[in-house]
């Protein structure tokens, strides 16, 4: 590997570890926003907070779409490999190129160009959140921020996928 590529390949890692601690960041504070949620509509004394609620729904979105984008990175989403496992190995490739091509198409129509549209959308109507106030269009940014993570890590595993016959010392497939 050329140190240009070594360079880019740990700054990708940097990206991809930024992106995990910030996922793991975004469930802590979703944590303890249901948390307060709870302890101030049961603890007497303390008026319950109308913002909890609302905060907790983005939260989840934000966490569920980023961890998604993780989990394919990982290759830890669901998948009928069981007849596929049965085919020889240049096969097995193809199919894996196929799949990989299939979810990059997806990710980028659904999540990058309608996730985009959609922020822009929102944010030229000025709708708000009704109890924070906030502007909804950043809120629907991590649709396709979410989508270029995903889309990126199609590539990325495209790029590991090795020509049939190739043997390799080690392998994420």
């Amino acid at each position: 590997m050329t140190r240009a590529m070594t360079a880019l390949a740990k700054l990708w890692e940097r990206l991809c570890r930024g992106l995990e601690i910030f996922t793991i960041t975004l469930f802590a504070a979703l944590v303890l926003d249901v948390l307060w949620g709870v302890i101030s509509r049961y603890v007497p004394g303390i008026r319950p907070s109308d913002w909890t609620e609302e905060l907790a729904v983005y939260l989840l979105v934000w966490v569920s779409l980023y961890g998604a984008a993780l989990t394919y990175r990982g290759y830890g989403h669901l998948g009928v490999d069981y007849f596929v496992a049965k085919l020889d190995p240049a096969a097995q490739r193809l199919v894996a190129v196929v799949v990989e091509i299939a979810v990059l198409i997806f990710a980028g129509f659904a999540l990058v160009y309608g996730g985009s549209r959609l922020v822009f959308e929102t944010l030229a109507s000025n709708q708000l959140t009704p109890v924070l106030q906030w502007k909804i269009g950043y809120l629907y940014s991590t649709v396709p921020l979410s989508g270029l993570f995903i889309c990126a890590f199609c590539i990325e595993h495209l790029l590991k996928l090795q020509p049939a016959g190739a043997h390799a010392a080690s392998t994420d497939i």
